[in-house]
């Protein structure tokens, strides 16, 4: 098993979504840890892309999850990749370019809905999907739970912010390892 590669890394941010989040089990929790994720990946360079489901009904992303994103996709399918999250990603057909990332770090709402099938996709078009469990959340723990469950099975790591961060950084001597840290505590 490898460590999450920085260079052919994404982050996804599925559906943190300003009428959704209130049911959220520890909703507030689940967004300060997309956050900070997302920091990281921007002090980093990674690129970050959001996610709203339907965002007539349901409203558009959290401010702050909104304000780090450099493209949010809006869809209806509850998968993103048939809405066209793969071509954001620049993987959508045989002709992906040879530097396009295959690293797909991922977290968001609702974890059993739109994260887990999202993440789904992103396996079934050959992407290594990490999911990052505290920065996810469902209306209840046990859907948040059956979930991470089901996307281990299928083949996808669950991880932590930290997890992420230092695999992202590699070493203490990386250039960016202060800010990062900084972001991080």
């Amino acid at each position: 098993m490898n460590l999450i590669d920085p260079t052919q890394s994404v982050l996804v941010l599925v559906d943190y979504q300003q009428r959704l989040l209130p049911a959220i089990h520890r909703g507030a929790e689940v967004v300060a840890h997309a956050v900070r994720i997302a920091d990281v990946a921007r002090e980093l360079g990674i690129p970050v892309i959001g996610t709203e489901q339907y965002p007539q009904g349901l409203g558009p992303n959290d401010d702050a999850i909104r304000q780090r994103c450099g493209t949010t996709l809006s869809k209806t399918h509850f998968d993103a990749c048939a809405d066209g999250l793969l071509d954001l990603l620049g993987v959508a057909d045989s002709d992906t370019p040879a530097d396009a990332r295959r690293e797909i770090v991922i977290a968001g709402c609702e974890a059993h809905v739109c994260l887990l099938q999202t993440a789904l996709g992103l396996l079934r078009a050959g992407l290594t999907v990490s999911v990052i469990a505290q920065a996810s959340g469902s209306r209840t723990a046990e859907n948040h739970e059956l979930a991470m469950q089901r996307l281990r099975q299928a083949g996808a790591d669950i991880v932590s912010v930290e997890m992420v961060a230092f695999e992202w950084l590699r070493h203490c001597r990386h250039e960016r390892f202060k800010q990062v840290l900084k972001l991080l505590k």
